[in-house]
C-alpha cells in the first residue's frame, strides 16, 4: 500500500511562490505521479504529470509557470508553483499509480493512491 502525504501549502500574495511536497511510503517498484487541484463545486483538474517513462506533462493553465520534479533519494516528489494567480487557490493532491499507467491529454487516469492534499491560498 503507497500512502502519499502532502505539505508546503499556504497562503501567499498573487506574484509569489510555493512549493508542495509529496512524500511517498513505498517506491518499489515504477510508479507514474501526478498532482491535481480542486476548488468546491468544481471538476477535479489535472496540474501535472509524471508518467512511467518518464515524460511530464502539464495543464496549459500551469505551463510555464509550475514545475514537477522528483527526488528518489528522500522518496519525494515536488510541485514548484511560481507567479501564483488567484486562479490558482485551490486544494492541491499528490496522486500515484503503479506503471504501466493511463495517461491521456496529459492527465494521469485513475490512480490508485492518493494524498490528503493541502491547501494553497491566494490573495490579491
Amino acid at each position: 500500500q503507497v500512502q502519499l502525504v502532502e505539505s508546503g501549502g499556504g497562503s501567499v500574495q498573487a506574484g509569489g511562490s510555493l512549493t508542495l511536497s509529496c512524500v511517498t511510503s513505498y517506491t518499489y517498484g515504477r510508479y507514474c505521479w501526478a498532482w491535481f487541484r480542486q476548488v468546491p463545486g468544481k471538476e477535479r483538474e489535472g496540474v501535472a504529470t509524471m508518467g512511467g517513462n518518464g515524460n511530464i506533462y502539464y495543464a496549459d493553465s500551469v505551463k510555464g509557470r509550475f514545475t514537477v520534479s522528483r527526488d528518489n533519494a528522500k522518496n519525494t516528489v515536488h510541485l514548484h508553483l511560481n507567479n501564483l494567480s488567484l486562479g490558482d487557490t485551490a486544494m492541491y493532491y499528490c496522486a500515484a499509480d503503479k506503471s504501466p499507467c493511463a495517461v491521456a491529454g496529459g492527465v494521469l487516469q485513475d490512480p490508485d493512491y492518493w494524498g490528503q492534499g493541502t491547501q494553497v491560498t491566494v490573495s490579491a
